[in-house]
């Protein structure tokens, strides 16, 4: 990427690396691999990055996987779909602003260092993996709950 982006702006592009990437998008194309942007993403994004994302598609197998076996119509299928994108994108909203939350406490400390809690340091990875838990069971729980009455009128997505 710094490579492309240097290529850009300095007028001397990288044609090898970008002819070998348009080689690779049209080969992903021709072998119908899903999301190739996704795939692509996941070449140049270290694995910390990415993995939320694969978590978050675990968690949407789980709910179409569980959201069939209920036997959904395509109006309630809809409005599983839409609570679970609004549940997601209201914590990735959240995590955002928290992010910023937490660097304007940083920015105001004065002696820029937190203290050390060592008595979390032991237990630490096991509440990041309740949080973990409670999150992925909001993220199937409320969406499905969501699923409405058969005879309810379709949301607008669903009309087409």
């Amino acid at each position: 990427m710094a490579a492309l982006s240097q290529g850009i702006v300095g007028g001397e592009m990288a044609w090898p690396l970008v002819i070998v990437g348009i080689a690779m998008g049209i080969s992903l194309i021709l072998i119908q691999v899903r999301s190739p942007m996704l795939f692509s993403v996941g070449m140049y994004l270290p694995l910390e990055t990415t993995f939320a994302i694969f978590v978050g598609g675990i968690l949407r197998g789980v709910v179409d996987h569980l959201r069939d076996r209920r036997g959904f119509n395509d109006a309630q299928k809809a409005r599983v779909e839409n609570a679970g994108v609004l549940a997601a994108s209201g914590l990735i909203a959240g995590e955002g602003l928290m992010g910023l939350v937490i660097a304007g406490v940083v920015v105001a400390r004065t002696d820029k260092t937190f203290p050390q809690f060592e008595a979390f340091g032991s237990i630490a990875p096991w509440l990041a993996l309740v949080a973990l838990a409670i999150l992925a069971a909001y993220l199937i729980l409320v969406p499905l709950s969501k699923a409405g009455a058969a005879d309810e009128p379709a949301p607008p997505t669903a009309v087409m």
